[in-house]
């Protein structure tokens, strides 16, 4: 048992190692890749207790309201941090995702096809109207949301699982087009995650780590039934898919006819889909990736490398946390800047 802890207590520190060693910075400001390393958007804008003066006790109502409803439904947590990955990459961490359509004007990103089967969006709506009770015109919709997510996940481990930087103000404009455009989708290859990554100052690590929220939640069976039984549109199925898990998948998503049930779910972790930990890594390098874009992360050496790494539980939860900071700051909009506002509801503006 000493033996044991010796091992992980000294294993864990040359894990982080190789991680950070893949971004090591020359005194110019570039990686080992030749990248340049930019500062993420947030600095200078979002502070950690934003709310301590103005609303004491916001993030604790956010919490405890979180950690209530996932308690009774652990499905939540997957589900308010995809809402979080939907609206950050999409004009930025505003809250346009919450927006509802209006009558007579552009569709709203609710009503994107990539954002129809998100849902929990009842939870942030009962945090909005509780905090708006206790500091009216003050908590913003996209902090409650950065919060949320962040709380969602940390539920099973009883403490945060990474820092939240409040302070920022809600957008006013949402468009559905947008979010058909810059959402990455499950079938991208590494090519075009890299790319839709990279515009948002987030690298190969933060691709690959981000990716690894796979790790809880379900998926439609339509969603990646290509795979399955029409890779090439020859009756085939996608030869980088691990064939047991191909086998099982077809199973699971096939109806009495043997013909795609696009309605089926399944997890996304074959290894159980309510852990937050690295058991979707662990099932990734045995080909058992359930989207295109998660075999693709395999495609590429770089990205290869680190999934390996992020087998390591403390490795992936460590840089995850690291890389949900710098997505929640794509973009964001504080007091003072054009075009934003404190919503008094999160599904209209003011």
């Amino acid at each position: 048992m000493a033996n044991k802890s010796l091992e992980i207590r000294f294993l864990f520190p040359l894990v982080l190692f190789l991680v950070v060693k893949l971004l090591c910075v020359d005194g110019k400001g570039f990686n080992n890749n030749g990248h340049k390393i930019r500062k993420g958007r947030w600095e200078g804008k979002l502070k950690m207790n934003f709310y301590h003066n103005n609303c004491p006790g916001a993030e604790d109502i956010v919490r405890q309201i979180v950690w209530k409803k996932v308690e009774a439904n652990r499905s939540l947590a997957p589900k308010l941090l995809r809402v979080h990955y939907h609206d950050c990459f999409v004009r930025g961490c505003d809250a346009s995702l919450l927006l509802d359509s209006v009558a007579g004007k552009a569709v709203s990103e609710k009503e994107a096809r990539p954002n129809l089967s998100l849902s929990g969006f009842e939870i942030i709506d009962e945090i909005k109207y509780i905090l708006e009770k206790r500091c009216p015109n003050t908590v913003s919709c996209a902090d409650i949301l950065t919060l949320a997510a962040r709380d969602a996940v940390s539920y099973e481990f009883e403490r945060p699982l990474w820092n939240v930087f409040t302070g920022r103000v809600d957008g006013r404009v949402s468009l559905a087009t947008e979010a058909a455009r810059d959402l990455p989708s499950a079938g991208a290859n590494f090519t075009t995650l890299q790319k839709l990554f990279a515009e948002s100052d987030l690298d190969v690590v933060d691709l690959v780590a981000l990716s690894g929220a796979h790790t809880i939640g379900i998926a439609h069976c339509g969603v990646f039934g290509r795979r399955l039984l029409n890779f090439t549109g020859k009756g085939d199925t996608d030869p980088s898919l691990n064939p047991s898990y191909a086998s099982f998948l077809k199973s699971e998503c096939s109806d009495k006819s043997l013909r795609l049930n696009p309605s089926a779910v399944v997890g996304m972790d074959p290894t159980g889909p309510l852990a937050f930990d690295s058991g979707y890594f662990v099932s990734l390098l045995k080909n058992k990736g359930l989207f295109t874009s998660d075999a693709a992360l395999l495609t590429d050496p770089s990205a290869a490398h680190i999934a390996s790494v992020f087998q390591n539980s403390g490795a992936f939860l460590a840089q995850f946390g690291r890389s949900m900071i710098k997505m929640s700051s794509i973009k964001v909009l504080t007091l003072g800047d054009q075009g934003g506002e404190i919503r008094k509801n999160c599904r209209l503006v003011n």
